[in-house]
């Protein structure tokens, strides 16, 4: 394809043209404040991939914009598709908005065809994840978005007067900077990391690695493979083993069967994206239960992906029992056979259970959760990753399990994929991430506004730019009242 660099010129230009037509950025409105002789962050995201950079551009052009996102990831590298993303296209079709937030020139759609042309974007089929990428680094240009990388999050705590605390750690050194409302942009790992089977534990880490982790494709050359689990990711990495040589991938799943349908597909509708937070709690359990039963299909061009290898075996009703060291090699247990095994892959999920984030200690106990009073057995089966999920307020904020015990949790957000529960999937896929972003910020710009509510009347007070100067007419009452006489 030709590559127009001009065109991308020209798309910021229409861009820029929108933005001002809609009057946006809006003019910026939060009053300042310092703490310790530094400048107070209006709100400090922790992660600046696809959710962050949607909520931090959706408070910026609403005029919060003393903003500031954390990644811990070089530049370009933030999110999870230059990372542990396995796939060669993105599941969702090319045609969302994705985190376009009303403006069509920031699509995706408008990216592409700005630089290849529509004839090129209606021979497109799905979007390659380094393309999708490349969008996100320019959607970060274009809106000027103030992420720092190579930044690590090492700690949060309450710093009093509504203030939080953040402990950060960078080349140069630790540092803390406060904030009014903290966002945890932290994508899929949620809060907790990837969920690592028990067996694996006590395994040396030579020998397996969790679909999220880095690894080294390369050095599974010639090795045999064991992959567990049936999902996207599991597909994914063990289509990359293959391609990088593994002598064998054996694919151990627990069902009998793989799913077929994306049951969640067949209902997305606005109704789904805006409805789902107001149902009652019973109800979206219910809904979540009912799909993680279902389970979603690996996509099918994945799991082609992996079945096209005379090497590649998939072993269905197979679930693991146990993983044994046996010297250089492994041996993996499962009720019809032990598998000799040079690496584990577990495509096991994530969790929620808050321990696999150590900078986010010193609220984590006080997070309320669905199995804090919320779950009863009558909504479904009691699955761990979400009776452990957290129970959020209406602008994804922890609430607190006995309340009165960490105020501070008000103020932090959790616009991550553990909001899935209590939201609905607004802050995890590409569909809904607009809906998401204006979620937040409709929540945080209330609270800043109501918590400087004396600051912004006094300013009410103060304010004295006439409209009228007094000479735009002549007062006939006293005209009127002598003719009375």
């Amino acid at each position: 394809m030709t590559h127009d660099l001009a065109g991308i010129a020209g798309l910021e230009a229409r861009l820029a043209k929108d933005l001002s037509l809609l009057e946006m950025p809006s003019k910026s409105w939060v009053p300042a404040r310092t703490k310790d002789g530094q400048r107070v962050r209006d709100v400090i995201f922790v992660g600046a991939g696809m959710c962050g950079l949607t909520a931090a551009a959706r408070l910026m052009l609403s005029g919060v914009d003393n903003i500031v996102l954390y990644d811990a990831a070089p530049e370009g590298f933030e999110g999870p598709w230059e990372t542990f993303a396995r796939m060669n296209t993105l599941r969702s079709p090319k045609t969302l908005a994705g985190p376009a937030l009303g403006l069509p020139a920031l699509t995706f759609r408008a990216w592409f065809e700005a630089q290849w042309g529509e004839k090129e974007f209606d021979a497109l089929g799905k979007i390659p994840k380094g393309m999708w990428m490349d969008y996100l680094r320019w959607y970060r240009s274009a809106l000027k978005l103030p992420v720092i990388n190579e930044t690590r999050v090492t700690g949060v705590l309450d710093a009093g007067d509504d203030l939080i605390a953040v402990s950060l750690l960078d080349a140069e050194g630790p540092r803390t900077e406060y904030c009014r409302h903290l966002v945890l942009a932290t994508g899929r790992s949620g809060l907790g990391g990837g969920a690592v089977p028990g067996f694996l534990e006590k395994v040396d880490r030579r020998f397996w690695a969790h679909s999220a982790d880095e690894i080294n494709f390369g050095s599974l050359q010639g090795k045999r493979v064991a992959v567990i689990g049936a999902g996207a990711s599991a597909m994914d990495n063990a289509a990359t083993a293959l391609e990088a040589g593994a002598a064998s991938v054996d694919m151990l799943i627990r069902r009998k069967d793989l799913p077929r349908v994306n049951k969640m597909t067949g209902i997305s509708s606005q109704g789904v994206v805006h409805g789902m937070r107001h149902l009652p709690d019973a109800w979206k359990y219910r809904f979540n239960d009912y799909v993680n039963d279902q389970q979603v299909p690996p996509p099918h061009t994945s799991t082609l992906r992996v079945t096209k290898h005379a090497n590649a075996r998939t072993f269905l009703g197979c679930p693991v029992e146990d993983v044994i060291e046996a010297g250089d090699h492994v041996i993996v247990k499962t009720p019809h056979a032990d598998f000799e095994m040079d690496f584990v892959i577990a495509a096991t999920g994530f969790r929620n259970d808050f321990t696999g984030r150590p900078e986010f200690a010193s609220f984590s106990g006080q997070i309320k959760t669905w199995k804090d009073g919320v779950y009863e057995p009558s909504m479904g089966s009691a699955k761990p990753f979400m009776v452990d999920a957290p129970y959020l307020g209406d602008a994804y904020e922890f609430l607190e399990k006995d309340p009165g015990s960490c105020p501070m949790l008000a103020r932090i957000h959790c616009f991550n994929d553990a909001a899935m529960l209590s939201h609905g999937k607004l802050s995890g896929d590409i569909p809904a991430i607009s809906a998401g972003a204006d979620r937040l910020m409709r929540g945080i710009v209330s609270e800043v506004f109501a918590a400087d509510v004396e600051i912004h009347f006094a300013g009410l007070q103060a304010y004295d730019v006439p409209e009228l100067q007094g000479d735009e007419w002549v007062d006939s009452t006293p005209s009127l009242m002598e003719a009375v006489k």
